[in-house]
């Protein structure tokens, strides 16, 4: 299910607070950049979470009450005075991502190789692991 919520973002000193106030989230990045993939990032945990807790996921608002919800509460910092965006989630691509749990794969390997690896005491799945995000150039979450 993708959705796209509006997001609320304050420049402070050389930080950039973020505000998701319909998931009630509050998160900061250290650029713009940084700071929209910080929201996608809470929402999309907030939402897997409330999945996870059989708890609905909320709909996105409108832009006049995200305001409303940005503004109630302005004691430490006026959201509604900052740049509000729209930050899109996939959460069935998020849970994807960030899924850790250990797939079975067969893998086929000449038997020699395979007796070498073991006498040297070397964890075949790790190497397969190692050279797959090298290969791929990404790494571990």
């Amino acid at each position: 299910m993708k959705q796209v919520y509006p997001v609320f973002i304050v420049r402070d000193g050389e930080d950039f607070l973020v505000n998701v106030p319909d998931m009630e989230i509050l998160t900061e990045g250290t650029s713009f950049a940084d700071a929209i993939e910080m929201a996608r990032d809470a929402i999309g945990a907030a939402g897997i979470s409330m999945e996870d807790h059989d708890e609905k996921i909320p709909e996105p608002s409108s832009r006049e009450h995200a305001f409303e919800l940005a503004g109630a509460d302005t004691d430490i910092v006026d959201f509604t005075q900052g740049i509000m965006t729209y930050v899109d989630v996939d959460f069935s691509e998020y849970r994807r991502k960030v899924n850790t749990k250990t797939v079975r794969r067969n893998v086929a390997l000449p038997g020699w190789l395979d007796y070498e690896a073991e006498k040297a005491g070397i964890n075949v799945s790790r190497v397969l692991q190692d050279a797959l995000m090298a290969k791929l150039n990404v790494s571990r979450m």
